[in-house]
């Protein structure tokens, strides 16, 4: 079967998975603590997509084309078994690359098995150095050096890591330079992540992100930094070398430099529900369709479906007049994940 594209010709090709839709930080632009309480309902197991179901999605979206797959959640360490499930996902032939997004809290026991299941990619999220800071970010006080700890020893492991910070203005601005230095030293990959409007519970203004631009005119007052290309169809961030190194800082720009032109990822939410934006509202709920003894050929089509009739490109839109959208009622990122 040929790989599907979508109204704007964008190719299928990556698709990210919520395994869960629990975390163990409460972090104020993702899953705020005022509103993510500790009597919020989360999901019941029976409502997860089982290992089984996942694995069978799987394969149906790589005969479509999908090549790169990512296991994100809520905090994906939480879902208790993951080895297992990245093994299933690991033999089946057309996967190309599995990675997992995670605060890295939990590393410090799931690491090795994760890692002899056949994970090899982690990106870690880090907004801070500065312990006061990083503990109010994370809404429950953790400290960086515990996440600093668990990335030394999944390096030790073998991973191949890159570490994600929102930006915030006013937040988290001035850590930019520190977080740069430390990374630099150990010749980890450091992005920096715009402050994105995802869902509906974080606050977002325009007048609280940073850009791309202002934070690389900061890191130019202290690093020669080069353009790398690195030539990869969908590629969500760009990239910089700090000359006369291999290490590489990158940036995620949905806001001041939409991507969406050229977007190639497909979500599956905690429960099943497909969705072809980051920004969506609504999903198409495989799930159902699969418990009601849909085959895979009516699988296939539902997805196949769903894609091609995509038009998505929310982030242009809310650039084209510099204003945040007041589309109700979108996917929080603690379900769908980043």
């Amino acid at each position: 079967m040929n790989p599907s594209t979508d109204l704007l010709e964008r190719p299928l090709r990556d698709l990210r998975i919520s395994v869960t839709d629990r975390c163990n930080f409460r972090c104020r632009y993702c899953m705020p603590k005022e509103i993510f309480g500790d009597d919020y309902a989360f999901m019941h197991g029976s409502e997860l997509l089982s290992f089984d179901e996942i694995e069978r999605l799987v394969s149906l979206f790589v005969g479509l084309g999908v090549r790169k797959v990512r296991l994100t959640g809520g905090e994906p360490l939480l879902r208790r078994g993951l080895p297992e499930l990245i093994s299933r996902i690991t033999a089946i032939q057309g996967v190309e690359d599995l990675g997992l997004t995670t605060n890295g809290l939990l590393l410090g026991s799931q690491a090795q098995p994760l890692y002899d299941a056949g994970l090899r990619r982690l990106n870690i999220s880090l907004d801070a150095l500065n312990p006061r800071r990083f503990g109010y970010m994370n809404g429950r006080g953790i400290k960086p050096e515990q996440i600093l700890k668990r990335i030394d020893y999944a390096r030790s492991i073998g991973y191949k890591i890159k570490i994600n910070m929102v930006v915030q203005k006013g937040m988290n601005d001035m850590e930019i330079l520190p977080m740069a230095d430390y990374f630099r030293e150990r010749g980890i990959t450091l992005r920096f992540i715009e402050f994105m409007d995802v869902g509906n519970d974080n606050g977002w203004r325009q007048d609280y992100v940073v850009s791309q631009d202002a934070i690389l005119k900061k890191l130019r007052t202290r690093y020669e930094l080069e353009p790398v290309h690195h030539g990869v169809y969908g590629e969500v961030a760009n990239y910089y070398r700090h000359a006369g190194t291999d290490t590489e800082v990158g940036f995620i720009s949905s806001v001041s430099n939409s991507f969406c032109s050229s977007c190639t990822r497909a979500r599956l939410s905690s429960e099943g529900k497909l969705y072809t934006c980051l920004f969506a509202t609504e999903g198409y709920d495989l799930r159902s369709l699969m418990r009601r003894g849909a085959d895979d050929a009516v699988l296939l089509q539902a997805i196949k479906r769903t894609w091609e009739h995509r038009l998505d490109q929310y982030s242009d839109e809310r650039g084209e007049d510099d204003q945040p959208q007041t589309r109700k009622g979108k996917i929080n990122m603690s379900y769908i994940g980043g």
